[in-house]
């Protein structure tokens, strides 16, 4: 595990959704159905970087110096040549529906968890000694992380804040077309277009058919890196989950033509640690 700003409502909370841009959302009033924000000032989406530059990322600004000298930097390129983990074995703690709101981030759709204060009501894993909770996730397209060398048409990214809200772990479910339908996107609402940033859908999601999807995470990858946007903040545990989560066709091409691209350059391997 992030962003482009991302406001919804004048007088709610706002907070990171994400652990790759830094967009914004706005967790206010639950909104009974599918909303348009009418307001052009409500919601932006102005940003001094891009991602087909991310070469470049810290000539933009002091503030993004991290980008070009981190030493666990993502995404990176990975391979069953790196073995697979056997430590940091996660446990999840996902039961039920989820309550939240979908919409999108301004390169794909996206989907953030009700907030109501308290980070630990959140669905939850844990790994080692420590427990993280869903704050929400998005989509990449296509994917930031290759295997192999082949990279998948799009990336879920879980995104995980420890008990205070700062974003601490990842997890990564690769996305490509098969023969059909999967049954957590059919859980989603019509898709909403990168240019309809001000309309949000509040929905319930069960996360269990995404987990089943991947074996729960039983096989993985496993690093420490960082978001994959400005300011490229470090820090953040990384799960890459060797299956993938296989869509009907015409569910990657809604996934597709509701995003743009999205994905950092890969990063040359330093200090990742990878499935150590």
């Amino acid at each position: 595990m992030f962003f482009r700003p991302f406001i919804v409502a004048a007088a709610a909370l706002v907070f990171s959704t994400s652990a790759c841009p830094e967009h914004k959302y706005t967790s206010g009033p639950r909104l009974q159905g599918r909303q348009t924000i009418t307001d052009p000032g409500a919601n932006s989406t102005q940003n001094d970087w891009a991602y087909e530059a991310s070469y470049n990322w810290h000539r933009v600004s002091s503030e993004y110096y991290r980008c070009q000298n981190g030493t666990q930097q993502s995404p990176i390129a990975l391979s069953l040549g790196n073995g697979l983990a056997l430590n940091h074995v996660p446990k999840f703690n996902y039961n039920g529906s989820i309550a939240g709101d979908f919409y999108n981030w301004g390169y794909g759709p996206a989907f953030t968890v009700k907030h109501d204060g308290n980070w630990t009501s959140h669905p939850s894993f844990t790994y080692d000694d420590m427990t993280v909770y869903l704050k929400g996730w998005h989509v990449h397209a296509p994917a930031d992380h290759s295997v192999g060398g082949d990279r998948s048409k799009a990336e879920l990214h879980l995104v995980h804040v420890d008990a205070s809200g700062h974003e601490a772990a990842v997890m990564a479910i690769r996305l490509d077309p098969g023969n059909f339908d999967s049954a957590f996107i059919t859980q989603l609402p019509a898709m909403i277009g990168f240019n309809d940033m001000g309309t949000i859908h509040p929905i319930n999601i069960d996360f269990t058919a995404a987990l089943e999807s991947v074996q729960h995470f039983n096989e993985f990858w496993t690093y420490q890196g960082s978001l994959t946007s400005p300011p490229c903040h470090e820090g953040i545990r990384w799960f890459v989950a060797r299956q993938i989560m296989f869509t009907g066709v015409e569910q990657m091409q809604q996934i597709l033509g509701a995003s743009t691209y999205s994905a950092r350059a890969e990063q040359e391997v330093w200090q990742h640690r990878i499935n150590e």
